[in-house]
């Protein structure tokens, strides 16, 4: 059974394209117009096994924000479409990751109930060009349509690139 997804979205302020594989070995093609928030995307797929595919066009001459947060959407979408009934995949998950100063925890519930808990604290909101605190719009957007149960806390952490996995 092939879990996959394409997913396209447009909206006055955005035109947003996913194509996500599941069951891949991690290679993405990001193209958001914002490099860092590509890295993020990228790295999504390596450590995750997604092969994914995110191309963005957006009004970031505005606010990065629409732009984000309908990536967050699009992306949801393809995730339950292509988790499907779920079968033949584990519900819940759980991960520690440290990352040189800082420690992320994350858990997840693929229920199709969503709920988001963001217990992050950034030392302050810009890494380079990147509004960092946009991540959490974006995770809450990807948690509402993708049907997602996730928490995110980090009990210790200064370095906001670190932060903004």
């Amino acid at each position: 059974m092939e879990r996959e997804a394409a997913v396209s979205r447009k909206t006055r302020e955005t035109e947003i394209r996913v194509e996500l594989r599941l069951d891949g070995t991690g290679p993405a093609s990001v193209g958001t117009g914002m490099p860092f928030f590509d890295h993020l995307l990228e790295a999504f797929a390596r450590h995750g096994c997604f092969d994914l595919t995110a191309k963005a066009q957006g009004d970031l001459e505005v606010d990065q924000h629409h732009t984000i947060e309908d990536i967050g959407i699009t992306l949801g979408q393809a995730i339950r479409a292509a988790v499907g009934d779920g079968s033949g995949l584990s519900r819940f998950g759980s991960a520690r990751i440290p990352m040189a100063d800082a420690l992320v925890q994350v858990d997840l519930d693929l229920s199709n109930r969503p709920h988001f808990v963001y217990h992050v604290e950034l030392a302050r909101d810009w890494v380079g060009h990147f509004d960092a605190a946009l991540v959490e719009d974006f995770l809450y957007a990807l948690c509402s349509n993708g049907g997602i149960d996730l928490h995110v806390n980090v009990p210790y952490g200064h370095s906001v690139h670190h932060l903004s996995l």
